[in-house]
């Protein structure tokens, strides 16, 4: 028997890899800001594709009745709304100014902001993968226990 906690820690772990490839993109556009190479895509600072992600992990945890896995994962979501909602931008599409971009001390900010998300998202991905084990495991002892 499968269960819908067992799928959400297999997509989690799915989802969580492009989370993963996020953060690192996030973490060489912040150093290669630093070295004032030209401006593209978003700037260092928002990543929307990552937030909705993210959020998706929370409310299927939530769903799933995880609520170990929703508490670790909630002060991340909460802080991801916060920085959509306070992101340096000029307008609706998200487009930074250059000149706050280009600010040393805000670089620096996104550069370690980057490398927390990226070792926050592989930590997530051996929890997830540790709980998936598990999950199998106590399905596999239920099913025998069953027959």
């Amino acid at each position: 028997m499968f269960t819908f906690a067992a799928f959400c820690y297999m997509l989690s772990l799915v989802l969580c890899v492009s989370l993963i490839f996020f953060a690192i993109w996030h973490v060489s556009t912040s150093a290669l800001y630093l070295f004032f190479l030209s401006l593209k895509f978003q700037g260092p600072g928002a990543n929307p594709p990552a937030y909705s992600i993210h959020g998706l992990f929370c409310i299927m945890f939530l769903c799933a009745q995880e609520w170990l896995t929703v508490g670790l994962n909630i002060p991340l979501l909460f802080y991801n709304t916060w920085r959509y909602f306070h992101s340096p931008t000029d307008t609706k599409e998200l487009l930074y100014d250059p000149a706050s971009v280009m600010n040393g001390d805000t670089l620096k900010f996104c550069l370690k902001e980057a490398w927390c998300k990226l070792s926050f998202f592989v930590l997530s991905f051996f929890y997830y993968l540790y709980w998936l084990m598990l999950v199998h495991v106590m399905l596999g002892e239920s099913d025998s226990l069953l027959h």
